[in-house]
Order: C-alpha cells, then structure tokens, then sequence
C-alpha cells in the first residue's frame, strides 16, 4: 500500500519538528516536505505532488486562508488546517472550511503540554479520510458555480413539518449552498453538523447572514418554526426534538457519545423518528462514518421521507453511503439539488 505524502506548513519551527515526528510514527504516513510559508509550500506542492495539506492559520506573507482561496481553484489537494485559531476567532476556521479545507485540528491552547499525543492522534485520523475525499469540484471554483432557482412559494398549507440534517466532513460548505437557497417560509429546520463547542454558533451566524431563513445556534426550549433553521451545539450536549401538545421544541442534554460523536446525529434522527414522524424529511449529507445512518432509517421506518447526498457531490462519502446500505435513504441527491428536492417532496406531503 502506498504510503499518504503530507505535506506540513507552519511558520513555527517548533510545530513543524512535532508534527512530523508525530506523523512519521504513523506507518501509512509519510511527511514529504515542510514549509515555513506558502510560498515554499507552493514549490514542493508542484514538484512533490503531495496527497494531504497541514496548513496553519496564521503565517507570514500570506495567511492560510488566503492561500487556500488560491489554491484549490488552481490546484485542488485536500487541506487539514492545523491551527489554534478558537473562541472568538473560530470564524477564521469556519471561513478555511469554506475556501476549501477539508476539516481542521486545534492546536492546544497552552503550548502543546500533556494534550500533544491526543491532537496528533485526531491529525492522523483525519489526514487518512483526507486523503479519500473529492476536491476536484474545487478546480475553477465549479464546486460554488452552479446554482439553483428555488420555488419562492410553499406549502400553504399546515406548519407542522419539520426537516432534519446531519453532515459531517465537508458538511460546512454543504450545507450553506442548501441553506442559502432555502425561501424564507421553509418548515423549522434543525442541523447537527459534527464541531467542537465555540464553532456553531460562529457557523450559525455566518449561514444567518447568507440566508433568507433564520439561523441561530440551538438552545434547550427553541421552538421550531417555519422560517427558523436551529444548528445543535457542539462540544458536550446532544440534541433531541420535544413535542409538547402541538408545538415541536429541542431539547440540549449531556450524554455520552453515540457513534463516536457528540452531538450525535443519530440522537437527533431517533427523536424525529418517535416524536415527529410523517410530518418530518430527513436529510444525511457528507461525511465519515456511520452517524445518523440507522437514525435515518428509523425515520423512514416511522414514515417520514428520506434522502441523503450522492457520491459524486460528497467530499466524504461515508455516512450517506451507510444510509443508503441500510436503506434509510429513499433516494441519492446530488448537492445542488438537494433543496429542490425537498421543496418537491415537501409539496408533496399531505
């Protein structure tokens, strides 16, 4: 089996010698080069041709957030952003996701002390699923260039639908494109998009800003509404869907980890099944693993209709695929037809 070539770019010296030593221990990993700025990266990308980027944030020059944007389009390569770049500057990852990364790594926030063997241990994972995903859409920007014409009027009838998402890597670009398209009288949406704390709600407000819907970031007693798209928190809460009499509310509470995740999008999916039944849709999009797959099955079970994000579309055709194995998806959408197809399908539920 060949090896993954990783490429490591960071302005520290430091990080760039602890990065490659913790990546060489990794038997399916070979560091190809290091760069101590775009620039450099640039040179060892086009003679070396690696299979996965580490990009930090903040480097001099030029940051990595505006390479990406130059990158990708040029010369697609899956990008793993290994940054400490949190809290209040979360939205600078969020913006990396969007230029193209294909997921991220915090760097510990207090030098790398005790939480180094975990980090580089997250950095292995998540540099082997980059090395799988699909960039190419990114070549000439035609990932974001194709649009769709959404129908502006909907169900006129009752307001008691309700659409559940679940994404994972790749979600974040993924779930704009859906969102932005959606008319401002879509039922109450409710996404679990797998991240850390801090970063939803950073995500909430920047897709709360390309939208006609209302996005905000979910809080324990939201109503879910038509008009109103609620992001689950990330970090150490799950989140469910509530009925009391006839209004649909979410519920955040602490629990273990369900499929590896936290908020979990099978938890979400499960509630739907028992609480909402024929009145919901569920949606799986992008990502790795199996979270949400048999919740989405239950789903369907229960008569709600299903759809998930086909492979062509996916940078990681992991949880969409386990949905379509298991046969909770009814069927496989390409992205950019995705919030047609629900407009459709939501049409057509009585």
């Amino acid at each position: 089996m060949n090896k993954i070539k990783v490429l490591i770019v960071d302005d520290s010296a430091l990080v760039r010698s602890i990065l490659s030593k913790g990546l060489a221990k990794d038997p399916e990993i070979e560091v190809i080069g290091t760069a101590a700025d775009v620039y450099i990266a640039r040179d060892i990308i086009v003679n070396k041709n690696p299979d996965v980027i580490t990009l930090d944030v903040e480097m001099p020059r030029m940051d990595g957030v505006e390479f990406l944007k130059k990158l990708m389009p040029q010369y697609p390569v899956p990008v793993v952003m290994v940054s400490a770049m949190t809290g209040p500057k979360a939205s600078i990852t969020i913006e990396a996701l969007e230029s193209g990364a294909i997921d991220y790594v915090l760097k510990p926030s207090s030098s790398f002390g005790n939480k180094l063997h975990e980090m580089i241990d997250e950095l292995i994972i998540k540099l082997k699923v980059a090395a799988k995903a699909d960039v190419s859409g990114w070549k000439n920007k035609n990932y974001n260039s194709s649009t769709v014409k959404t129908k502006q009027k909907i169900l006129h009838g009752g307001t008691d639908k309700i659409i559940a998402i679940g994404a994972s890597t790749g979600g974040t670009v993924a779930l704009r494109k859906i969102i932005e398209q959606f008319p401002a009288n879509m039922p109450g949406t409710i996404i679990v998009q797998h991240m850390p704390g801090g970063f939803t709600k950073m995500f909430a407000e920047k897709l709360d800003t390309v939208s006609k819907v209302s996005v905000k970031e979910a809080e324990t007693g939201d109503r879910i509404i038509r008009g109103t798209v609620l992001v689950a928190p990330g970090g150490d809460t799950h989140l469910k869907v509530v009925r009391t009499g006839g209004q649909y509310r979410v519920q955040c509470f602490k629990d273990e980890k369900v499929n590896g995740h936290r908020p979990s999008v099978g938890v979400l999916f499960d509630s739907v099944a028992k609480q909402v039944g024929t009145n919901a849709v569920g949606v799986i999009l992008t990502g790795m693993g199996r979270d949400g797959a048999f919740g989405l099955k239950n789903m369907r079970d229960a008569g709600a209709k299903t759809i998930a994000q086909d492979e062509k579309t996916s940078v990681v055709f992991g949880m969409p695929m386990e949905a379509w194995k298991c046969g909770g998806a009814q069927e496989l959408v390409p992205l950019q037809n995705i919030t047609d197809r629900l407009i459709s399908i939501l049409e057509d539920m009585k």
